[in-house]
């Protein structure tokens, strides 16, 4: 009986994992001066609401209420983020991460937004934000702070 269940839960849990596309997401930022950033990495619906928190950029959580909006959703949500953090991005620094999104969001008015904020300087709500759309993932998108711009492709 053991086994059974935990082979339906293997099952389940692979198929939900197949359900997820990966994206593979670049991040240029700018020449600024200061700390290195932190930085989250949201899917936000057609409403303008977060859903899910995709990647942190700064792996203390004591600093994770500089990114005051994200801040709000994620203690009320209780998120689990640690499989998603990393170490704060610094200036003219280029990242790239993967993000798993379910190609079933696409065009369907979805937008990946880019939040941050450095220690001692202004905080960027929405720094970049990206349409999850087949046009979105074409072009480069520019950032209003501290990200000079992002690129998100899809990983085939």
């Amino acid at each position: 009986m053991i086994r059974k269940i935990c082979f339906m839960l293997f099952t389940f849990l692979s198929l939900s994992l197949l359900a997820q596309d990966k994206y593979k997401c670049m991040i240029q930022m700018t020449n600024y001066t200061g700390e290195s950033a932190y930085m989250v990495v949201s899917l936000i619906d057609p409403e303008g609401n977060y859903q899910k928190t995709l990647h942190i950029f700064g792996d203390n959580g004591k600093y994770y209420d500089s990114l005051k909006k994200w801040f709000g959703f994620y203690s009320s949500k209780k998120e689990k983020v640690d499989a998603i953090t990393g170490a704060s991005i610094t200036q003219g620094d280029r990242k790239t991460i993967v993000l798993n999104l379910e190609r079933s969001l696409l065009d369907k008015g979805y937008k990946i937004r880019f939040e941050s904020a450095v220690e001692d300087q202004y905080y960027y709500t929405t720094d970049a934000e990206v349409p999850f759309s087949s046009e979105g993932l074409k072009s480069k998108t520019e950032g209003t702070g501290y990200i000079r711009y992002v690129r998100i492709i899809e990983v085939k």
